[in-house]
């Protein structure tokens, strides 16, 4: 989809661009080497300039060229291309973000492997392994995870950014991931009980009990948000391309999720939950 794009370009707007796509000018390749263009002749070699900067840079895998040029409404148009250097993040934290919270654990998946990182054991580790990425897929990181880890870990975190959040709700999927999940027809099984607040006190059941099986249950639940980012991506992909004259030509395979290394212990999501009244 990249390829197919022209709205990074100054002076060329969604308008200009479906302009473009319908009189047959559908690649940057197609706008190279048209005889003439529907645009003046300004705007038409400002759009060849830039086109060739552009297949430099998607030559030299820098999306954040394009991150920058895009509206963020198109940031999904990376996806594709960059596809082999996102990473998946998802982090499980002891609140939102007030002076004495702490990040507890962090998943990343690449759509190969998994790693997870835990508080007091690996957790810096996160800072040299996240710099393997070059573009970063999240359900409201831009909001939460990505500030939450600059402020806390000291990470710059300058990662092209594709949030979910946004691309789901233009789409008309609202709501917290579990909700967009489960009218997309994601299940999670043994997870079903467990969100965020619950994540809290796996946390705290781990750290006061000395409990391996509640950070096992913790880092399940993490691990999940993630893999699920890694189907939810396409799904979202291949729906906005329903809006392009490209819905069949630059459609995504949807994965299958990979097993997870972690498994959810039901005797202790079942004793906390009636620790608590549930």
């Amino acid at each position: 989809m990249l390829e197919n794009t022209f709205c990074h370009v100054p002076g060329i707007g969604p308008t200009v661009e479906r302009r473009l796509w319908s009189v047959g000018v559908r690649s940057w390749s197609e706008a190279q080497c048209a005889e003439s263009l529907p645009l003046s002749a300004t705007k038409a070699q400002t759009l060849r300039d830039h086109l060739a900067a552009s297949a430099t840079h998607l030559a030299d895998d820098n999306p954040h060229y394009f991150y920058d040029l895009l509206p963020p409404r198109e940031h999904w148009r990376l996806f594709r291309e960059f596809q082999h250097t996102t990473a998946y993040l998802d982090i499980e934290t002891t609140g939102l973000g007030d002076p004495d919270d702490i990040v507890t654990t962090i998943v990343l998946y690449d759509g190969q492997n998994i790693r997870h990182y835990v508080r007091d054991d690996n957790l810096m580790d996160f800072r040299d392994d996240i710099a393997d990425y070059q573009l970063l897929v999240t359900y409201n990181g831009k909001t939460f995870d990505v500030p939450f880890l600059r402020k806390f870990l000291g990470v710059a975190m300058n990662h092209a950014h594709i949030d979910l959040r946004y691309v789901l709700a233009s789409l008309g999927y609202r709501g917290g991931l579990k909700a967009c999940e489960k009218r997309l027809g994601l299940g999670r099984t043994d997870l079903a009980e467990v969100d965020g607040f619950f994540a809290v006190l796996l946390w705290w059941d781990y750290r006061n009990n000395a409990n391996p099986k509640a950070l096992e249950t913790l880092l399940a639940y993490n691990t999940l948000d993630v893999v699920n980012l890694a189907t939810l991506m396409p799904m979202a992909y291949n729906m906005k391309l329903k809006a392009t004259p490209f819905a069949r030509s630059r459609q995504l395979a949807v994965p299958q999720p990979p097993p997870l290394p972690f498994k959810p212990d039901l005797p202790t999501i079942q004793r906390i939950r009636h620790e608590h009244g549930w």
